[in-house]
């Protein structure tokens, strides 16, 4: 009866201390019970997204070189418990207590809050949240999408390996949403959310119309048609290149907008001058 009292104890003392701290440390990005030691400037930080905030926000980095920590070259973490600095891994060597519910070995990350359902994606490298049930990896965009998109999506060579072109943030490894527009190019959600905040509908980076504008084409027609352009520019032509359908056209031009022959779309551009009928002649 002893020896099963005392293991009962010995299970109850493990598990207390597995749970020890849960939630109560952490930072504004993860919620976990150790720190990082950056293997870049040997400082102690929450996390490598508080380092990484804290070293640039010096601005003492040009925007191609921003003092960011690669999270797999993290060799060293320090329990927020008992102060035990130790390599990386799960349970603290010294009190016992379980560093993070999720633990990737490979991308030396931890976190308490396994709500997220975060999984490793080999082909990507790195830890991702939303399960990887709900996600495929594709492997021309070199990233992980939903799989609602499996069959829609338009394949951009590595996608997401380049800045946010609204907020210039790196997009692939990224804490905040990304969505995917139409055209294959990604961009933070609440990026795009800005742009319609002022007026932007199309992509930032080809330009192509993200949304559906009929009903603002709709008005621009109108628009033409009450706005008689004078006798000498009335039968101006140039030629456009649309954005929407990448098609080339000679239009009648107008100040209020040109608009592809082919799609109806507005969001062109004019290439270069056509031939002018001269009313005076």
């Amino acid at each position: 009866m002893e020896a099963d009292s005392t293991f009962t104890y010995s299970s109850a003392t493990e598990e207390s201390a597995m749970d020890r701290g849960f939630e109560k440390f952490g930072c504004s990005h993860y919620r976990r019970r150790c720190r990082i030691r950056a293997p870049c400037c040997d400082e102690i930080f929450d996390c490598r997204h508080c380092h990484n905030e804290a070293k640039n926000a010096l601005d003492v980095y040009p925007i191609h070189r921003r003092h960011d920590i690669p999270r797999h070259e993290i060799e060293r973490v320090v329990c927020s418990l008992c102060n035990t600095e130790q390599d990386v891994q799960q349970i603290c060597i010294s009190c016992g207590v379980c560093l993070g519910k999720y633990f990737c070995s490979k991308c030396k990350f931890f976190d308490d809050d396994v709500s997220k359902n975060q999984y490793h994606c080999d082909k990507c490298g790195i830890c991702r949240t939303g399960g990887e049930e709900n996600f495929f990896h594709c492997d021309r965009c070199e990233c992980c999408y939903s799989n609602l998109l499996k069959d829609s999506h338009k394949c951009v060579e590595r996608a997401m390996h380049h800045n946010c072109p609204v907020c210039f943030e790196y997009l692939f490894d990224t804490t905040r949403n990304i969505t995917v527009l139409p055209c294959g190019h990604t961009i933070h959600l609440d990026c795009v959310k800005e742009m319609e905040c002022h007026s932007q509908y199309s992509c930032p980076i080809c330009s192509k119309s993200y949304c559906d504008m009929s009903h603002v084409w709709a008005r621009l027609d109108q628009e033409v048609a009450l706005t008689p352009m004078p006798p000498m520019y009335e039968n101006k032509m140039v030629w456009i290149l649309c954005n929407d359908c990448e098609e080339t056209s000679e239009v009648r031009f107008h100040v209020a907008g040109l608009k592809c022959v082919k799609c109806k779309s507005y969001n062109t551009k004019q290439t270069r001058g056509g031939h002018t009928t001269c009313p005076f002649r």
